[in-house]
């Protein structure tokens, strides 16, 4: 009877096998670091360990640690936590330098710094003298000398924990909560500190754990006094003249806190990115994804909740217009009545996100002498101005459940905790997400939380609301009752609105006008039919779905392209103006040979991409003899003409059919 031959191990996909020359020196790495520990396992006296640990020296030492360490920990805080977030956020002269500092003794040998200590704190050091005469503080061969050396070596892994954590925090959230009208001191206690809490934790207990065993600089500049300054480790380092037993006994004890702190740490290192970079649209749904809530549903009233408004009915529609000159990196005046909303469009890099930020004040690139209503607020504070936006990605508050995000802005305004909730609450109800309002960010999909955004948005009652593509992240159908929803809202708006987007179905549908910008200038600035019917800008027309070539009029009646060929139009500019020709896709011709009779405008060209626009299809036609070209037919056209990627075609355009736009 044959043995079945045993399957070959095969190694998991995307795991490579570690080269033999980095895997022996890396394992003799860890030899290296393991054979001390093993050592100090190996040569424990077990059955004598709880007499050593319990020694009336022992026991002195450990609380003076404790003690000691539980100060420096305190002190970090109290002075790290405010140097960590200068050097992440400010910029300052000097500022390499200071993190130097913050740095050094973490690679001062630790006697040093006890000398360094001693020569600026000591009785006769630079600042002792001072200390002891008007405070009579005298720290050398006091606990509180302790507790500085402690600090002195121990406070650098909090600051340098806590920048990191910082630094990597989008600035997007601390934006937006001070655009909904929070302090810079409640936006650092409320969104700051939180959402960096990992790395506060993990730089604390570092703090802590080095705190514990300082050693070198603790000897040096507080003395080894037995009560006062002998701290756990200079306990071990008596111990090891007579009594090596108990020294290894203490030592494991040390080493047991040590690892037990970096056990507890495992995860937090990184879990201020996770933080960061958690994808809602990967997060568990609630089955929405495929389409949204009937919103008829979703937003009808709540028991017992509050009017359609949000507000109390006793409260008058107030009514803020805005009026706006905005210099440096955008050169524009922007004025707009009191219930007016404004989509803003325009290439990327055309100076869209930077004129929202000019308003919010919070760019140096541009500036912006805002008014709205009758309050000039240029010189405020974003937190006061009264300007609430909602960025692209939404930002919001991790920590927070979509009901405390949405009533953030209302309880930095002051509202009570219950009525803010209560009006939070009806906010998310008519944009479809109520039954969502104990759900954290990373619980919500990309198109809930975008939602959430905008209930937040508009629950702040600002004078001036911002909105950065906000229908970005929503699939067509919840977009489209997304749009309704707050169309119906802007309605009652009783400030101004700036919508900035990329959808012509967005401009039309929810602005009054459309602000078309290039190069941080305003391009054109008019009602959404007539930016549709005679559009200034080549990346405006072809974000409606039209050709766009621009071009000069020439003598003879004809446009001069700026690219290749000439266009004869029915109705030329004055010869020498500069022109924007607007071909609709669909009064653009295809045939598979030459087109005879009326058309003047004609071009042999190849088919370079086919794709669908709802029951038509949209030909891309190149041409050596004009710019690129598209064109609209059905599919039985494009079938009839036998039409694919590569064919020869010949297209023409009636010279009535092209719209002239003097530029």
């Amino acid at each position: 009877m044959s043995r079945p031959h045993p399957r070959p191990r095969t190694r998991s996909p995307g795991r490579p096998r570690a080269p033999l020359a980095l895997a022996l020196p890396a394992l003799l790495a860890v030899a290296f670091l393991l054979m001390p520990l093993i050592g100090i396992l190996a040569r424990t006296e077990w059955g004598e360990l709880g007499t050593h640990l319990s020694a009336p020296g022992v026991t002195q030492a450990l609380k003076l640690s404790m003690l000691v360490s539980f100060w420096a920990l305190g002190l970090s805080l109290l002075l790290g936590v405010p140097l960590a977030w200068l050097l992440a956020r400010v910029e300052f002269p000097g500022k390499a330098f200071v993190r130097s500092l913050v740095l050094l003794p973490m690679v001062l040998p630790p006697t040093v710094g006890g000398v360094a200590l001693l020569l600026g704190f000591g009785r006769r050091g630079l600042l002792g003298p001072w200390l002891e005469n008007t405070f009579g503080i005298v720290l050398p061969f006091h606990t509180s000398g302790a507790v500085v050396a402690a600090t002195f070596v121990s406070m650098p892994f909090l600051v340098i924990s806590l920048e990191g954590a910082l630094g990597g925090l989008r600035p997007g959230f601390e934006e937006t909560a001070a655009s909904l009208g929070a302090s810079p001191v409640r936006v650092f206690l409320t969104v700051t500190m939180p959402m960096v809490a990992p790395g506060l934790v993990a730089g604390a207990a570092l703090t802590w754990a080095r705190a514990l065993g300082e050693f070198g600089a603790t000897i040096t500049f507080a003395g080894n006094l037995p009560g006062t300054t002998q701290t756990l480790p200079l306990q071990v380092y008596l111990l090891l003249q007579d009594s090596p037993e108990a020294a290894t006994s203490l030592s494991l004890l040390l080493l047991a806190i040590a690892m037990a702190v970096l056990i507890g740490l495992r995860g937090r290192w990184s879990a201020g990115a996770t933080l960061r970079t958690a994808d809602p649209a990967a997060a568990v749904g609630d089955g929405t994804q495929g389409g949204p809530e009937p919103l008829a549903e979703a937003a009808g009233p709540r028991e017992n909740g509050p009017r359609e408004n949000g507000l109390r009915e006793d409260r008058p529609q107030e009514k803020w217009g805005l009026h706006a000159d905005v210099t440096g990196a955008n050169e524009l005046t922007l004025d707009a009545a009191p219930g007016t909303t404004i989509a803003v469009v325009g290439p990327n890099g055309a100076g869209k996100t930077t004129l929202l930020r000019a308003l919010l004040g919070l760019t140096p690139r541009a500036h912006a002498r805002l008014r709205l209503g009758e309050r000039d607020v240029t010189a405020l504070p974003p937190h006061r101005r009264g300007v609430a936006w909602v960025p692209q990605e939404g930002a919001l508050f991790p920590h927070l459940s979509a009901l405390g995000n949405t009533a953030y802005g209302l309880r930095a305004q002051g509202v009570r905790r219950t009525r803010a909730r209560h009006e939070a609450q009806a906010w998310l109800d008519r944009l479809g997400v109520g039954h969502l309002a104990h759900r954290r960010p990373a619980q919500l999909s990309g198109g809930q939380a975008q939602r959430v955004a905008l209930a937040r948005a508009l629950a702040a009652r600002p004078r001036l609301l911002l909105l950065d593509e906000p229908l970005a992240a929503l699939d067509q159908t919840t977009r489209a009752h997304v749009r309704h929803t707050l169309r119906r809202h802007l309605d009652g708006f009783g400030g101004v609105c700036l919508v900035v987007t990329h959808d012509p179905v967005e401009a039309v549908s929810l602005a009054d006008r459309v602000l078309v910008l290039d190069d941080g200038r305003t391009l054109q600035d008019a009602p959404p039919a007539e930016v549709t019917r005679h559009p200034r800008s080549p990346w405006v027309a072809r974000m409606l779905g039209r050709n766009a070539w621009p071009g000069t009029a020439a003598a003879d009646g004809t446009l001069v392209l700026a690219g290749e060929g000439r266009l004869v139009v029915a109705d030329p500019p004055a010869e020498g103006t500069r022109a924007l020709a607007v071909i609709a896709p669909e009064a653009v011709s295809v045939h598979r040979d030459r087109p005879e009779g009326s058309p003047r405008n004609v071009w042999r060209g190849t088919v370079r991409e086919i794709t669908a626009a709802g029951s038509r299809l949209r030909v891309l036609i190149v041409s050596g003899q004009a710019p690129d070209l598209v064109a609209e037919i059905t599919p039985q056209a494009a079938a009839e003409l036998g039409l694919a990627d590569g064919a020869e075609v010949w297209t023409s355009v009636k010279a009535t059919e092209v719209t002239v736009v003097a530029l």
